[in-house]
C-alpha cells in the first residue's frame, strides 16, 4: 500500500510563496538538498498536481537536455519523468509531459484507490494538498524549511486545519535547510 506524502519547500514562517507569488527563494543553489530531494522521490509512483504546480514542475520533462545541466539535475529529471502525473485543473487545456493525465475534479475516493497500490504518491501544491488533508488522505507531512522569512504569502498548511503528527525523521543540510517528516496520526 502506498503513502500519500505532502512535502514542499517552505519559509521558516510557513509560506510556499511570498505575497507577490514568488518562490525563487525556494530554489536554492544547494546540490546536497537537490540530491536529497531526488533520493526521497525515488519511491514516488504518482505525483498529484494542481495546475500551477504542474506548470512549474513540467520543467523536469526536458531538464535533462539542458547543455550545462549538472548530473544531479539530470538524475532528478529522469526520476520525475519515470513517475506518473495527474494534474487536477478546470482551466488547463492540455498537458505537455509524458505519463501525465488531466483530471477536472479532485476525487478523494479515486485517490484512496491509488493509495491501495504499491508505490508512494505525492500531493504537490498547497491548495490541492489542503483538499487531500481535509479528506484525511495524507499519510505524511514533510516541510523542507529554508532559512528565509518572507512575512506573508501562500501558507504551506491551510487555515483551520488540525492534525496530530508524530515526528518520523529529520534531516539538516549544510546551507541551513531542514527537512521534517511527520506521520499523520489523526
Amino acid at each position: 500500500m502506498g503513502r500519500l506524502i505532502y512535502s514542499m519547500m517552505t519559509t521558516l514562517d510557513g509560506y510556499v510563496e511570498d505575497e507577490q507569488g514568488d518562490f525563487g527563494w525556494g530554489v536554492p543553489e544547494d546540490e546536497e538538498l537537490h540530491r536529497y530531494a531526488e533520493e526521497i522521490t525515488r519511491s514516488v509512483r504518482t505525483y498529484l498536481y494542481g495546475r500551477r504546480m504542474y506548470e512549474t514542475m513540467v520543467f523536469w520533462e526536458t531538464a535533462h537536455d539542458l547543455p550545462d545541466a549538472p548530473p544531479f539535475v539530470v538524475e532528478f529529471a529522469k526520476t520525475w519523468q519515470a513517475a506518473d502525473k495527474i494534474v487536477y485543473s478546470r482551466t488547463l487545456e492540455t498537458v505537455s509531459s509524458e505519463r501525465t493525465r488531466l483530471v477536472r475534479e479532485f476525487d478523494p475516493a479515486a485517490v484512496r484507490e491509488l493509495k491501495g497500490h504499491d508505490g508512494d504518491l505525492t500531493v504537490d501544491g498547497p491548495e490541492l494538498a489542503a483538499a487531500a488533508l481535509r479528506a484525511g488522505l495524507v499519510d505524511e507531512v514533510g516541510p523542507i524549511v529554508l532559512p528565509v522569512v518572507v512575512g506573508g504569502g501562500k501558507p504551506f498548511l491551510p487555515p483551520g486545519l488540525r492534525l496530530l503528527l508524530e515526528l518520523a525523521d529529520e534531516r539538516r543540510f549544510a546551507k541551513g535547510a531542514v527537512h521534517l517528516r511527520y506521520r499523520v496520526q489523526a
